[in-house]
């Protein structure tokens, strides 16, 4: 069974919220999986324990956290060694021409400056999640929405998240880390032939 690192950073906790759904689903695939918050001072992440990586962090104000950038810049040699799988969560993927990969700015800008090739990216939409915000990032964002045309109503909360999408992501992944298993112990079964022959 492939032991999958889940690791994050997120804000007001709706990339949380994504990667536990993608948890429960890449173990509904039949692979074992733990969480982690690269933030947690407490815990220590040892990522040689494991096959394969999932990260998730989100955006604010134009910008991936610091400390998520700053732990796959300390550890981006052994991401780049295994399979390893990115997703994005931002406000401005609930619009059509930034929705995907191709074209999401924020996201195309962080891969194009970090060392770490991911096997596979995404971008989600986020939630607008007014009611958690204190008064500064309430008004920050609230005159971002106003002007991206965006929700104003400071009164309610709205998620933009396509759970549908998260969905196809996890079994896109759960299909490359199939293959990779099935290659790997092809790759066995011939170095064994192989042996046997000599």
């Amino acid at each position: 069974m492939l032991k999958v690192a889940l690791l994050y950073q997120t804000r007001e906790g709706q990339t949380a919220r994504i990667l536990n759904v993608i948890k429960t689903q890449m173990e509904q695939c039949g692979f074992q999986t733990a969480v982690f918050d690269v933030r947690d001072p407490f815990v220590s992440i040892d990522l040689e324990g494991f096959d394969a990586f999932i990260l998730g962090c989100s955006i604010r104000y134009g910008r991936h956290h610091k400390a998520f950038c700053q732990f796959v810049e300390n550890n981006y040699q052994t991401l780049n060694a295994r399979p390893s799988f990115f997703f994005s969560v931002n406000l401005t993927a609930r619009k059509p021409q930034r929705c995907r990969p191709d074209n999401n700015r924020y996201l195309q800008k962080y891969l194009a400056r970090t060392p770490w090739k991911p096997d596979l990216v995404d971008v989600f939409a986020g939630a607008l999640l007014y009611t958690r915000y204190d008064l500064f990032s309430r008004l920050a964002i609230q005159l971002i929405m106003k002007l991206t045309g965006g929700s104003t109503d400071t009164s309610k909360d709205i998620e933009y998240t396509d759970w549908e999408r998260v969905d196809k992501f996890c079994r896109t992944v759960a299909g490359h880390l199939n293959n990779s298993v099935r290659q790997k112990q092809t790759s066995e079964q011939v170095g064994t032939v192989a042996e046997a022959s000599a």
